[in-house]
């Protein structure tokens, strides 16, 4: 074996020499020929060894041909689907070991753990193309049809469809197939076009929903690609990034830890367990897509995405409900109930009467004879007669019961949606746009809400000297070198820059990012030195309860062991002992030398200024695995963050509070810069009372006693120093006394204050995903005014429904009341059932898209808000509606009995007469509906395309329906002095509105009279 491989050897010396005199393009050759000679001679020795000294001697011929295997891209991973799926799914250890534990799957994924992926197109497309796409497969969503067949299930469509089919099988018998179709065929027609408009209205808001599904599930996801970290939309991850996790995240695929600090996650979504597990490198490293972080952060390596997660095949099996019944609906199903008692009530006793009028012989025909003649009349006579006062008592049904309420606040609803999205806000619960109508109390978060979010360092403080311009020249390096340990590696944000020559990138929360953005500026730092020259042993994350960070260092030169904690300034330095100056020298911090810096704080905090402090504290190596040290701590330097208010905010605020809203401010910032915010907001008018308990402390309030905090909690405006707890118990009091409370929140421990108000606003921007699945409404861009505008659009969406009332009841009442008396007194409906299915379907569908489609207009913001018992029919609706209902009714019953004498016409064209004076007043009231309490009906009309529009259509179909569709709707024609006497008794109705606004109405509501003489 070794002299064939020496011999062999000297064959490849020999390949080798290259010789000097060869042209560029010939020495590729060489080169090439070099390749597939010493590959194939070595695969020859290694799979074929010689048996014997002969067969070694023998030359065998070599191909005149070479076979490369050309390896597909997808196979270029060094591991399958499957078993990435079970490596999470099992949970086992001793199975990632074998695979070189998390950065050998790096490795056999492609991933850089330091810099990720490429995030070349083509290397995206090749992963999704190979393990899949981070998007679940949904049920089918529902069509068309079925929403059709949800509407033929009402009963009282099925009646009418009854009614229909016989009344059409008995006028073809009759009458024959030519004349006899139209009584039933026009009632089919009638009933089909309900229910077309019903389907296509419900279709249309499923289909919202839907599209606001996908952009409340389309969450934005921290990942490093190419060494740069940047935000993409959850579903563009693919196996083999890299993702970075803080507290209040989701874990958007499965995957395994990477690296990173005191991370602790809920996976109650998936277990059911409340308890928090700690995910880490040595013991459980493996992290499941769905679950939330509670506390800590991460970098975790995506293993499966999309259908592949053990979340995604739960998800596939889960259908969003858009079925969700709001407060409103509940109580709109109540009324239409109550109304269709009644209605049931009426048509029943004008089926009674005339059964009774029609068998005892007092009904005529058209041409003047007596319809029932006891033995001498039909069978088929006497069963079409019944039908058709059978279809006359159901359609009396189908136009009392107001099915068109739940269509309104539907319509209303959907409408407000939309709009609200092109508004800023994003509606996750429908309840939550009509309860937001009724809010009387705000409490909003400061930072991101009613301040920009856009924080720059504008002081630094060193010692007791302020550090103008000269930046970390005039510093000593040694308390420099310190506050870049602080700033670097006590932080969860990073720096990237592409090339020397580039911009910085700085990346991680506001706050962190003003720090970083001063600290590599100003103090010249570089943060992947200060990373390679330490290692972390220990982390404590930042929370919102104890507001600060720390971190345990060991520098690699000297093995010298720091901690270093970063925070709110007045909590900081409650923890100092001694301060540098600029000099690097250390001071003691005695009591006059704490007053100083006290006062240097509340300076910063008075000029909207948020300070945060450094302080450090060499550690013995014997306590360096303990708890962090939280005490005797050196102060290395203060910063001043100052973080504008938003531009709008102040009139946002002042809109709020006329429309009887009070506004409570909630921070964490200190009671200066809290009390100067909420000045410069306009939530505290300038030199005002302080004393009197407008601002408190977040401890203050929590000790006091729960008779102190529900006497004082209304007067509060102000809240610093908080903790979500503080916030919690806020919303806890206002509500015990009756307040309607809408609560503004970003962090995860705000979920708790968020579920507990009657309308959680959470953060889009800032918002991490907790408070966001929390929450009612997201408010897309932080910003306070698009909270103000969300109320706005609450009380619209509660007085669109009330117009919508009001309209309806009109009609409802006045067509029971005309049916009923023309019935007892004349044996017979003057409207026939296409009529009033003709007058159903203008005021349930194309009246709800009328009026539910109004705008926020300012008077909405005039009135205080409306309270949690308040009755949805006002005093002032019942006066409206009585005023124009009682003038219908007498117009339409003086036609009835006077109507061919005082118009000197048939019975037809005075029937005709009715119905189109009937339809006329509902076009003119529909205009009286737009406002409830304003005399000039007419303002912002131009504003409502819509409603022309409808206006428009309603018209033009009862021309047609009363000129062209004789038949069809048992009309004549009529002329233009009769089409003249209509408009004109229909017009008094505007006239009457007028004057009926000018009557005062009690404020106690009609009814809690009755309930107080009971």
């Amino acid at each position: 074996m070794t002299t064939v491989l020496q011999s062999n050897l000297l064959g490849f010396d020999y390949a080798i020499q290259v010789p000097a005199t060869l042209t560029k393009s010939r020495k590729k050759w060489h080169s090439l020929f070099v390749t597939i000679y010493c590959s194939r001679k070595f695969s020859s020795l290694v799979l074929k060894p010689p048996t014997s000294k002969h067969d070694s001697d023998v030359v065998h011929r070599s191909p005149s041909y070479v076979s490369l295997s050309v390896m597909p891209q997808s196979s270029s991973f060094g591991i399958d689907q499957t078993t990435l799926v079970e490596l999470v799914k099992e949970k086992k250890l001793e199975r990632l070991q074998k695979h070189g534990g998390v950065n050998g799957v790096a490795s056999d994924l492609g991933t850089d753990t330091r810099v990720g992926i490429s995030g070349s197109a083509e290397d995206v497309v090749c992963r999704r193309e190979t393990f899949g796409s981070n998007t679940y497969k949904k049920p089918p969503a529902k069509g068309f049809f079925h929403f059709v067949i949800e509407a033929f299930k009402d009963l009282t469509i099925m009646i009418l469809l009854g009614c229909a089919a016989l009344s059409l099988g008995f006028g073809i018998k009759e009458h024959g197939l030519k004349e006899g179709w139209y009584d039933g065929g026009s009632i089919f027609v009638a009933v089909f076009l309900v229910i077309a408009v019903s389907a296509i209205s419900n279709y249309r808001q499923n289909r919202q929903f839907d599209k606001l599904s996908k952009v409340s599930n389309n969450i934005q996801i921290d990942v490093v690609r190419g060494g740069r970290r940047q935000q993409i939309s959850i579903f563009d991850i693919v196996v083999g990034d890299i993702v970075c996790l803080k507290i209040g995240d989701q874990v958007p695929a499965d995957g395994l830890f990477l690296d990173g600090h005191s991370l602790q996650v809920d996976e109650s979504s998936m277990t059911g367990e409340s308890d928090h597990v700690e995910v880490n490198a040595s013991r459980n490293p493996f992290l499941l897509s769905g679950t939330k972080v509670a506390d800590g952060y991460a970098r975790m390596l995506v293993t499966s995405v999309g259908m592949n997660t053990t979340w995604g095949q739960m998800m596939c099996q889960i259908s969003r409900d858009t079925n969700e019944e709001t407060p409103l609906q509940a109580r709109l199903k109540k009324l239409t109930s109550a109304i269709g008692k009644v209605g049931l009530a009426v048509a029943f006793l004008v089926l009674v009467v005339l059964l009774v009028r029609y068998f005892t012989g007092n009904t005529t025909n058209e041409k003047g004879n007596q319809e029932f003649n006891g033995s001498k009349t039909k069978s088929d006579d006497i069963i079409n007669a019944v039908v058709g006062i059978v279809a006359a008592a159901v359609t009396i049904v189908v136009v009392a019961i107001p099915e068109g309420l739940p269509l309104a606040v539907t319509l209303t609803l959907a409408y407000s949606m939309k709009r609200m999205m092109a508004d800023h806000a994003m509606v996750r619960k429908l309840s939550a746009c009509e309860t937001m109508g009724s809010a009387t109390t705000i409490c909003t978060d400061k930072t991101g809400t009613l301040t920009l979010n856009q924080m720059k360092v504008t002081k630094f403080w060193l010692g007791q000297e302020s550090m103008k311009e000269e930046g970390a020249s005039s510093i000593s390096p040694f308390v420099v070198d310190l506050i870049h340990q602080g700033v670097a590696l006590n932080t969860t944000g990073s720096v990237y820059r592409a090339s020397s020559g580039a911009e910085f990138e700085f990346s991680g929360s506001p706050t962190e990012k003003a720090i970083l953005s001063w600290s590599v500026m100003e103090m010249k730092m570089d943060m992947e030195k200060m990373k390679k020259s330490c290692a972390i042993i220990q982390v404590e994350a930042f929370n919102s309860q104890k507001k600060r960070s720390g971190v345990l260092i060991r520098r690699n030169d000297d093995e010298i062991v720091h901690v270093h904690w970063k925070g709110a300034a007045e909590m900081i330095l409650a923890m100092c002992s001694t301060y540098y100056d600029a000099s690097g020298v250390v001071k003691d911090l005695n009591g006059d030398e704490r007053t100083k810096f006290e006062q240097i704080i509340q300076g910063m905090a008075a000029s909207s200024l948020r300070c945060i402090a450094f302080a450090h504290k060499q550690v013995p190596e014997e306590e360096e695995q303990k708890k962090l040290k939280e005490d005797n701590l050196t102060l290395l330097g203060l910063v001043g963050i100052k973080d504008p208010c938003r531009p709008g905010v102040k009139k946002a605020v002042e809109d709020c509070q006329y429309a009887g809203v009070n506004i409570k401010m909630i921070t964490g910032d200190n009671v200066f810069t809290a009390r100067a915010i909420a000045t410069e907001c306009g939530i505290l008018r300038p030199g005002q009372d302080m004393s009197s308990g407008v601002v408190v402390e977040g401890e203050e309030f929590r000790n006091y006693t729960p008779e102190e905090r529900m006497e004082k909690v209304e007067k509060i405006r102000v809240m610093a120093r908080s903790s979500p707890f503080d916030k919690l118990l806020m919303v806890q009091c206002l509500k015990q006394k009756g307040h309607v409370v809408a609560v503004t929140g970003d962090g995860t421990n705000d979920a708790p204050a968020l579920k507990e108000a009657d309308i959680g606003l959470s953060m889009g921007i800032q918002g991490t995903e907790v408070a966001k699945e929390s929450s009612d409404i997201v408010i897309l861009d932080d910003n306070f005014a698009s909270v103000a505008t969300v109320l706005r659009w609450g009380r619209c969406v509660y007085t669109n429904i009330q117009k919508f009332i009001q309209f309806q009841l009109t009609v409802n009442v006045a067509a029971l009341c005309i049916n009923l008396v023309a019935a007892v007194s004349a044996g017979e409906v003057p409207l026939t059932a296409v009529q009033l299915l003709w007058v159903n379907l203008i005021m349930d569908t194309l009246g709800a898209l009328a009026l539910a489609t109004e705008r926020p207009t300012k008077e909405l913001m005039d009135k205080p808000p409306v309270g949690r018992t308040e009755p949805l029919i006002t005093n002032i609706m019942w006066r409206n509606l009585l005023a124009q209902a009682l003038y219908q009714i007498a117009v339409l019953l003086t036609l009835q009995f006077s109507g061919e004498s005082i118009f000197g016409v048939t019975k037809k064209v005075n029937d005709t007469l009715i119905f189109n004076t009937f339809v006329l007043c509902q076009v003119f009231n529909e205009f009286n509906a737009r406002k409830l309490e304003k005399k000039n009906v007419f303002e912002g009309i131009h504003k409502n395309k819509l409603f022309i529009g409808i206006i428009g259509i309603t018209i033009l179909l009862q021309v047609v329906m009363v000129e062209f569709l004789k038949r069809f709707a048992d009309t004549e024609r009529l002329n233009w002095g009769q089409w003249g006497a209509c408009i004109a008794m229909a017009a008094v109705s505007w006239p009457l509105g007028w004057v009926v606004k000018c009557l005062p109405v009690p404020e106690k509501p009609i009814f809690s009279y009755l309930k107080w003489r009971k």
